[in-house]
Protein backbone atom coordinates (compact mmCIF):
# COMPACT_ATOMS: atom_id res chain seq x y z
CA UNK A 1 0.00 0.00 0.00
CA UNK A 2 2.90 2.34 0.74
CA UNK A 3 4.36 1.54 -2.66
CA UNK A 4 1.13 2.51 -4.47
CA UNK A 5 0.91 5.73 -2.46
CA UNK A 6 4.52 6.59 -3.32
CA UNK A 7 3.95 5.88 -7.02
CA UNK A 8 0.82 8.11 -7.05
CA UNK A 9 2.73 10.82 -5.17
CA UNK A 10 5.61 10.74 -7.69
CA UNK A 11 3.14 10.76 -10.61
CA UNK A 12 1.33 13.77 -9.12
CA UNK A 13 4.62 15.58 -8.58
CA UNK A 14 5.72 14.87 -12.17
CA UNK A 15 2.30 16.04 -13.49
CA UNK A 16 2.52 19.25 -11.43
CA UNK A 17 6.09 19.82 -12.66
CA UNK A 18 5.02 19.36 -16.29
CA UNK A 19 2.05 21.69 -15.76
CA UNK A 20 4.37 24.35 -14.27
CA UNK A 21 6.76 23.96 -17.22
CA UNK A 22 3.95 24.46 -19.77
CA UNK A 23 2.57 27.40 -17.79
CA UNK A 24 6.02 29.00 -17.64
CA UNK A 25 6.42 28.76 -21.42
CA UNK A 26 2.98 30.27 -22.03
CA UNK A 27 3.67 33.11 -19.59
CA UNK A 28 6.99 33.84 -21.27
CA UNK A 29 5.28 34.10 -24.67
CA UNK A 30 2.48 36.19 -23.17
CA UNK A 31 4.84 38.82 -21.76
CA UNK A 32 7.19 38.87 -24.75
CA UNK A 33 7.97 42.53 -25.56
CA UNK A 34 7.99 42.00 -29.33
CA UNK A 35 4.97 39.79 -30.05
CA UNK A 36 2.88 39.36 -26.93
CA UNK A 37 0.72 41.53 -24.76
CA UNK A 38 3.83 43.06 -23.22
CA UNK A 39 4.69 44.56 -26.60
CA UNK A 40 1.19 45.94 -26.99
CA UNK A 41 1.35 47.46 -23.51
CA UNK A 42 4.74 49.02 -24.28
CA UNK A 43 3.44 50.53 -27.54
CA UNK A 44 0.30 51.86 -25.86
CA UNK A 45 2.38 53.35 -23.06
CA UNK A 46 4.54 55.20 -25.59
CA UNK A 47 1.43 56.47 -27.38
CA UNK A 48 -0.05 57.72 -24.11
CA UNK A 49 3.17 59.63 -23.41
CA UNK A 50 3.07 61.21 -26.89
CA UNK A 51 -0.58 62.16 -26.51
CA UNK A 52 0.08 63.68 -23.10
CA UNK A 53 2.83 65.86 -24.53
CA UNK A 54 0.62 66.89 -27.45
CA UNK A 55 -2.22 67.74 -25.09
CA UNK A 56 0.04 69.89 -22.93
CA UNK A 57 1.28 71.77 -26.00
CA UNK A 58 -2.29 72.28 -27.26
CA UNK A 59 -3.41 73.59 -23.87
CA UNK A 60 -0.53 76.09 -23.78
CA UNK A 61 -1.32 77.25 -27.31
CA UNK A 62 -5.02 77.60 -26.50
CA UNK A 63 -4.22 79.65 -23.40
CA UNK A 64 -1.95 81.95 -25.37
CA UNK A 65 -4.50 82.33 -28.15
CA UNK A 66 -7.26 83.04 -25.63
CA UNK A 67 -5.22 85.78 -23.98
CA UNK A 68 -4.40 87.37 -27.35
CA UNK A 69 -8.05 87.22 -28.39
CA UNK A 70 -9.10 88.85 -25.13
CA UNK A 71 -6.59 91.67 -25.65
CA UNK A 72 -7.73 92.22 -29.22
CA UNK A 73 -11.36 92.27 -28.13
CA UNK A 74 -10.61 94.93 -25.52
CA UNK A 75 -8.73 97.02 -28.08
CA UNK A 76 -11.63 96.67 -30.52
CA UNK A 77 -14.12 97.82 -27.89
CA UNK A 78 -11.94 100.84 -27.08
CA UNK A 79 -11.70 101.78 -30.75
CA UNK A 80 -15.46 101.37 -31.14
CA UNK A 81 -16.05 103.71 -28.18
CA UNK A 82 -13.70 106.32 -29.68
CA UNK A 83 -15.47 106.05 -33.04
CA UNK A 84 -18.85 106.50 -31.34
CA UNK A 85 -17.54 109.63 -29.63
CA UNK A 86 -16.18 110.97 -32.93
CA UNK A 87 -19.46 110.34 -34.70
CA UNK A 88 -21.41 111.93 -31.86
CA UNK A 89 -19.11 114.96 -31.96
CA UNK A 90 -19.74 115.34 -35.71
CA UNK A 91 -23.46 115.75 -34.99
CA UNK A 92 -22.60 118.75 -32.82
CA UNK A 93 -20.74 120.62 -35.62
CA UNK A 94 -22.56 123.60 -37.13
CA UNK A 95 -23.50 123.30 -40.80
CA UNK A 96 -20.98 125.92 -41.88
CA UNK A 97 -18.07 123.91 -40.48
CA UNK A 98 -19.34 120.72 -42.09
CA UNK A 99 -19.52 122.42 -45.51
CA UNK A 100 -16.01 123.81 -45.18
CA UNK A 101 -14.66 120.42 -44.15
CA UNK A 102 -16.06 118.84 -47.35
CA UNK A 103 -13.92 121.06 -49.55
CA UNK A 104 -14.56 123.43 -52.44
CA UNK A 105 -16.81 121.05 -54.39
CA UNK A 106 -19.59 121.26 -51.74
CA UNK A 107 -22.75 123.06 -52.72
CA UNK A 108 -23.76 125.95 -50.48
CA UNK A 109 -27.22 124.62 -49.55
CA UNK A 110 -26.38 120.87 -49.41
CA UNK A 111 -27.19 118.76 -46.40
CA UNK A 112 -24.23 117.37 -44.43
CA UNK A 113 -23.51 113.69 -44.98
CA UNK A 114 -23.23 111.59 -41.82
CA UNK A 115 -21.93 108.08 -41.52
CA UNK A 116 -24.22 105.41 -40.16
CA UNK A 117 -22.79 103.32 -37.34
CA UNK A 118 -23.77 99.72 -36.68
CA UNK A 119 -22.73 97.79 -33.57
CA UNK A 120 -23.67 94.43 -35.07
CA UNK A 121 -20.14 93.82 -36.36
CA UNK A 122 -19.15 92.03 -39.58
CA UNK A 123 -21.90 90.28 -41.49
Amino acid sequence: MDLIADILLVAGALGAGFYCFVLSRRLTRFTDLENGVGGAVAVLSAQVDDLTRSLDAAQKAAGTSGAELSDLTERGEQVAQRLELLIASMHDLPEGDAASSRGASAEPGAEPVFLRHSRSGAR
